[in-house]
């Protein structure tokens, strides 16, 4: 249902048609000299009516589907993570990534203990890159067969 043209407008609604003649402007639908006057117009209109008469000739647009302005952020959502919880193939793999370094720190620091110590020491490492690796690998099997 249309909203009543003899309505007054809201400063919300003046702001929206003046982004709404920007985009057209900057699409070429209309030469800068009409958006200037358009704007006039825009700001100067007490009604929707009047708003709907300064875009009537220019098609309709969803301002939402328009690119986000460099200066604002795109999205709170990690890069990592899609829409669907899943994570992607590089995420995955940089979590393999840390548990490799991490894992590789502590064997090499055990391994240099062992060389220096005359006797067997405690596999310590294990703790630590065992139960990480386990999950990160339960998660890399069962997380592509999700959704199935």
């Amino acid at each position: 249902m249309a909203p009543n043209p003899d309505l007054r407008a809201s400063d919300a609604e003046r702001d929206r048609v003046a982004e709404s003649l920007r985009e057209h402007c900057a699409e070429g639908r209309i030469t800068m000299d009409e958006l200037q006057e358009r704007l006039e117009a825009v700001f100067a209109a007490k009604t929707l009516g009047q708003l709907q008469e300064v875009t009537s000739d220019l098609p309709e647009e969803d301002l939402y589907q328009l690119p986000v302005p460099a200066a604002q952020p795109k999205s709170t959502a990690s890069p990592a993570v899609r829409p669907s919880g899943d994570l992607e193939p590089r995420g995955m793999a940089a979590m393999w990534g840390a548990w490799a370094v991490v894992s590789g720190i502590n064997l090499t620091i055990w391994l240099i203990l062992m060389v220096q110590g005359a006797g067997t020491v405690y596999p310590w490492w294990i703790w630590v890159a065992g139960p990480w690796g386990a999950l990160l690998l339960l998660r890399t099997v069962l997380g592509r067969h999700r959704g199935c």
